[in-house]
C-alpha cells in the first residue's frame, strides 16, 4: 500500500505561527499520512517547544549538515512510509494535497510528484512584479514547463519522492541547498544572505538518470500556499535572488550538463520571457503603466541572472563545487 510520511523542516521561532499552520494543514488532510516528522535545524528552544506542543508528531533535531538539505535527510532517515512528502514550515497544504499526490504513484514509473505553490502575500505584491518570476519567492511561475503532466522537478515547498528512490539516489546535495550564498562581482560565491537554490533540481536529474524511464509528475490539485513576507516583495530581494539563481544554475550546469541541467531554463528564456515581454509592452501601449514596469523587471531579471551565470562560469567556483559533487556522486553509486 502506498502511504506517506510528511517531513516539515523549521529553524526559527519567528515562524512559529506558520509552522503551527503547516502541521495543522497536514492533520486536516482527506488522506492521513502515516506520520508527521518535524525537523528543527540548530534551534533547541524551537525543538523543545515543538516537542511539547505537537502531540502525535515526531520532532527531531537536524542530525546532518546545517541547513535544509541536512534537515530533509534527517527526516528521511526516520520516515517509514513508501513515499516521503516535503512541506515548508511557512506553507499550508490544501485538504486534498496528500490524496492527490499519492494518486500519482499508481503509475510505477513515477519517481516523485509535486503540485502548484501559490503565493500568500503578506503585503500587496508590487505592481512591477512579473508572474514569470514567481520562482524568486519560491512559488510556481507563469510559463512553468509542464508536459503531459510531467515536470523536470517539483518545487521544494511542495514535493514528494518515493522513499527508495530518494535513498538510492543519495538524497539532497547540501552544496546546492539553502546555503548562505551571496554573489560578488568576480562571480565567486561568498558569505551573504540565505538562499534557496537548486537542490531539488539536481536530485531529480540524478534520480531520473538512475531510474531510466521514470519521471516526476505534476498534480494540479495538490496545492500548497506559501507565505511571502513583505521584505521579499522588494526590488532589493528580487535583484539578490536573481543573482543567486544565476550562480546556482552555473553550478548545476557543470554538474548535470547543459542538456539535463538547463533544458527547462532554455525553454523559459527562448519562449516564456519573450512572450511575456511582448504581452506587457502591448498592454503598456494601451496606457497600462504597470505593464511597462513588469516588462522592465522581466528584462532586468533575465540580465541579472544571465550576468551571475556567466561570471560564475568564468570564475573558479564551479570547478570546486562540481569536483566535490562528482566525487560524492561516485560514492553514492558505488
Amino acid at each position: 500500500m502506498i502511504d506517506a510520511s510528511v517531513v516539515i523542516c523549521a529553524h526559527t521561532l519567528d515562524r512559529w505561527g506558520e509552522l503551527q499552520r503547516a502541521v495543522a494543514s497536514v492533520r486536516a488532510q482527506t488522506r492521513a499520512p502515516r506520520e508527521i516528522i518535524v525537523v528543527i535545524d540548530n534551534n533547541e528552544a524551537l525543538r523543545a517547544r515543538a516537542a511539547q506542543e505537537f502531540a502525535g508528531v515526531t520532532v527531531l533535531a537536524n542530525a546532518g549538515k546545517p541547513g535544509l538539505s541536512g534537515g530533509r535527510m534527517t527526516g528521511t532517515e526516520h520516515a517509514t512510509a513508501s513515499v516521503i512528502c516535503f512541506l515548508d514550515d511557512d506553507a499550508a497544504a490544501d485538504p486534498c494535497w496528500l490524496e492527490d499526490l499519492l494518486e500519482a504513484y499508481r503509475d510505477p514509473a513515477v519517481l516523485g510528484a509535486g503540485g502548484p505553490v501559490v503565493p500568500m502575500w503578506q503585503a500587496p505584491p508590487p505592481s512591477w512584479f512579473p508572474a514569470e518570476f514567481a520562482w524568486v519567492v519560491g512559488c510556481t511561475y507563469a510559463g512553468m514547463d509542464v508536459q503531459d503532466g510531467r515536470i523536470r522537478n517539483p518545487i521544494g515547498a511542495n514535493m514528494s519522492v518515493r522513499a527508495d528512490v530518494l535513498r538510492r539516489a543519495g538524497g539532497f546535495a547540501s552544496e546546492l541547498g539553502r546555503r548562505k550564498l551571496g554573489f560578488s562581482v568576480s562571480g565567486r560565491a561568498r558569505i551573504g544572505g540565505k538562499a534557496e537554490s537548486c537542490e531539488e533540481t539536481e536530485l531529480c536529474i540524478r534520480a531520473s538518470r538512475l531510474f531510466p524511464g521514470g519521471y516526476f509528475a505534476y498534480r494540479q490539485r495538490a496545492r500548497v500556499h506559501h507565505v511571502v513576507p513583505a521584505q521579499r516583495a522588494t526590488w532589493a530581494y528580487f535583484v539578490n535572488r536573481c543573482l543567486i539563481e544565476g550562480t546556482a544554475k552555473a553550478v548545476l550546469r557543470n554538474l548535470a550538463g547543459s542538456g539535463d541541467g538547463l533544458k527547462t531554463e532554455q525553454r523559459y528564456v527562448r519562449e516564456v520571457l519573450p512572450r511575456a515581454v511582448a504581452s506587457e509592452l502591448k498592454a503598456a501601449m494601451l496606457g497600462k503603466f504597470s505593464s511597462a514596469r513588469r516588462a522592465g523587471a522581466i528584462v532586468a531579471g533575465f540580465c541579472l541572472t544571465a550576468f551571475a551565470y556567466t561570471t560564475t562560469r568564468l570564475g573558479g567556483m564551479v570547478e570546486d563545487f562540481s569536483q566535490n559533487l562528482s566525487s560524492r556522486a561516485q560514492i553514492w553509486r558505488s
